[in-house]
């Protein structure tokens, strides 16, 4: 596949370019690199070979009689940095879309898919469809701006790849594709993982469409083919027999903690002395389909404090132990959960990079039921992901009536999507789904 670009009026240096060995390869690497004269779009290319598990490669060049019309001063990838990037980001978006058309080609016509990429300092959201006019289109696209500083402007350039002509690349790939795509930025300060964010989330979300399968959705036959109880994954992550256990004991708390990634065989006993708690570590154990055994002596005649914080230590600890390095793991995943009025959405990336944000309506209630305060409720999480080293967003879509309705369907969010994140991938291999090939900090 080669495509031929012209561009004569410009302010920047401009000439015409080529691409060859563009490739999509499903479920296999490519034996063509990612070139494409610009150091961190080729990085950025690159997940779709971790985070899509499709093997692209891409090429670009200069017309053999346009070459001695100036190349950049740079070296490290950036080749073609100073040549006008309004042009040749979407010719790299139209070749690439071209060459994973026909990887949809058996994608049912009207499939969607939906997900959300959670990086520490930004989420974004990626809607895809197959429509049948056969006709790509970028239907939303609110990435900018890129970062917050400058305030007023965000990042004009991630490395030395310019930030507006990122729509284009997206608008020309879509287009190709034949599919119709939403990127919407739900939260986003840093511009690198604005950029990172949207690319990640647009692969994992063209893997579902391929797989026939989508987030939230888990009773069709293709999620149960690769995901269910009878599946290769469930199979697979249940021989890995992972499990974790904590004991410790201070002046404020006794805690024994006992965790099994097992399928819930054995299922949950857990008695932290504060019974909304131990509501809310149930929900998010049965959900998560783990056996915890959760036992705490604290001393709640002073308060909750050390109770809630301290048993959420733990587990976030334990669940790091059990989890151990994520290789071959699915890694992220998306989650919806409501209790009565409670809408909640959380997503998560096993990514050893400790992050919780969350966009709670904040609330007048002093206590969640009883004896669980609201503050706590809120260290609870913090503690629970700082310690897991997991990066972690909870989107409120609706208040619940209650603060317990609210704690309960993000409990059971979290859960879901612990149990996605954590199941093993049985196409990865045993590989890491990470472009550097590695979690390790």
């Amino acid at each position: 596949l080669v495509l031929f670009v012209f561009c004569y009026q410009s302010a920047k240096m401009t000439t015409g370019f080529a691409t060859s060995n563009v490739e999509c390869v499903d479920l296999a690497r490519s034996s063509f690199p990612i070139s494409t004269g610009i150091g961190f779009l080729d990085h950025m290319i690159d997940q779709f070979n971790s985070h899509a598990q499709i093997g692209v490669s891409i090429t670009v060049d200069q017309r053999k009689n346009e070459q001695e019309s100036g190349t950049c001063v740079l070296n490290n990838g950036n080749a073609y940095a100073c040549m006008d990037q309004s042009v040749l980001l979407p010719l790299c978006g139209e070749a690439l879309g071209k060459s994973m058309k026909a990887l949809l080609l058996d994608v049912q016509i009207g499939a969607s898919s939906r997900f959300c990429c959670p990086l520490d300092e930004a989420l974004v959201e990626c809607e895809i469809a197959k429509k049948s006019s056969g006709e790509g289109r970028l239907v939303h696209f609110s990435l900018p701006p890129y970062g917050i500083y400058p305030r007023s402007t965000g990042r004009t350039k991630i490395g030395e790849m310019e930030t507006q002509p990122v729509e284009g690349f997206m608008r020309s790939f879509v287009e190709a594709a034949g599919l119709e795509m939403s990127l919407h930025k739900i939260t986003g300060d840093n511009g690198h993982h604005i950029i990172e964010s949207s690319f990640k989330a647009f692969s994992r979300a063209l893997r579902n469409l391929i797989d026939g399968t989508n987030t939230n959705v888990y009773g069709t036959k293709p999620f149960l083919e690769l995901w269910g109880p009878n599946s290769q994954s469930w199979t697979q992550s249940l021989a890995l027999e992972r499990q974790g256990q904590h004991n410790r004991k201070t002046k404020e708390t006794y805690i024994l903690v006992d965790l099994k990634l097992d399928g819930g065989v054995k299922g949950n006993s857990i008695d932290t002395g504060i019974p909304d708690l131990d509501d809310i570590f149930e929900a998010l154990a049965r959900e998560a389909s783990l056996s915890l055994e959760m036992k705490c002596q604290g001393d709640l005649w002073v308060d909750d404090h050390h109770t809630s914080e301290d048993v959420s230590i733990a587990l976030g600890q334990v669940l790091d132990k059990a989890l151990g390095t994520k290789a071959g793991l699915n890694r992220m995943w998306c989650a919806k959960a409501m209790i009565g009025e409670a809408a909640m959405e959380v997503t998560m990336d096993l990514s050893n990079r400790p992050f919780l944000t969350e966009n709670l309506t904040e609330s007048e209630e002093e206590y969640i039921g009883g004896a669980l305060t609201t503050e706590m409720f809120h260290h609870m999480l913090e503690s629970l992901a700082m310690n897991a080293r997991m990066t972690v967003h909870i989107v409120e879509i609706q208040k619940g009536a209650t603060m317990k309705d609210s704690a309960l369907a993000i409990a059971m969010a979290f859960g879901r999507t612990l149990k996605m994140c954590a199941a093993v991938d049985p196409r990865r291999a045993g590989k890491t789904a990470s472009s550097k090939g590695t979690l390790s900090v």
